[in-house]
């Protein structure tokens, strides 16, 4: 089983053939919806929207660890997660796409870990690689495949939101290093480490972050809507490119 984790713009998945929807009870309270399950290029699929399919949660507010051990709880193995970011790199315009390679933390307050409490073991994994090779490199195959320039690699930068950074603030993050800018990042890519899951992220380009390029004096959200929507398409063919080549084939 495959799962898909949708961010902001990525609701639903037009393409997916749905056969049922599933609410699962996890040991760390409700995931953000129910899980929708079908096919999508012949692969069994499981798509859960990250932010609830109204939209409902906010970044800081995700329940992470539920939606993740529901996804371990169906037997899932491999982890596709799409989110939004802002662009800090000049090779990330709006309506990019970039499979980042590493990443940087700076969320507060949310639950990172699944030991913890005093019947835990304390564990300690490894998250040098934080996104898994292997799945990032079907990715990469699956763009080259249907044609679709991706940036190949990156360092994405999780801040707290929901807020949007300040120029300045992306101006240190720059300076550590980040290419891009998103909200849900972390810690949904450790919570898969600890399961022992493979994930891997697509970013999609929303807008230049804050002080780059065209929001050098503020973000427009209303382009950035229309770009979301324009690049969803091309996310989409990703995803069903990718499955049809077969992850680690």
């Amino acid at each position: 089983m495959i799962a898909i984790i949708g961010g902001s713009s990525l609701s639903q998945l037009a393409s997916l053939q749905t056969t049922h929807r599933q609410v699962v009870r996890t040991p760390y309270g409700e995931p953000s919806c129910a899980l929708t399950f079908g096919q999508l290029s012949g692969r069994n699929v499981v798509f859960l929207a990250r932010h609830g399919y109204g939209h409902m949660h906010a970044p800081h507010e995700i329940n992470y660890r539920a939606n993740l051990w529901a996804l371990k709880a169906q037997q899932v193995r491999h982890v596709l997660a799409i989110g939004s970011v802002g662009g800090i790199h000049p090779g990330l315009a709006p309506g990019a796409l970039a499979i980042p390679d590493q990443l940087l933390d700076y969320t507060w307050g949310r639950k990172h870990t699944f030991f913890e409490g005093p019947d835990s073991p304390v564990v300690h994994v490894d998250f040098t690689q934080p996104y898994t090779p292997g799945l990032r490199q079907c990715l990469l195959d699956g763009a080259l495949q249907a044609g679709l320039d991706v940036l190949d690699g990156g360092t994405y930068a999780c801040t707290q939101g929901p807020r949007l950074e300040t120029a300045a603030e992306i101006a240190r993050l720059r300076r550590d290093g980040a290419d891009m800018v998103g909200m849900t990042g972390m810690p949904e890519a450790v919570l898969a480490r600890e399961l022992k899951l493979d994930y891997a992220c697509v970013a999609v380009v929303a807008n230049d972050a804050a002080g780059c390029g065209t929001s050098t004096g503020q973000i427009d959200f209303t382009a950035a809507g229309v770009v979301m929507e324009q690049a969803m398409v091309k996310v989409e063919r990703l995803l069903a490119t990718t499955l049809a080549l077969g992850l680690y084939h």
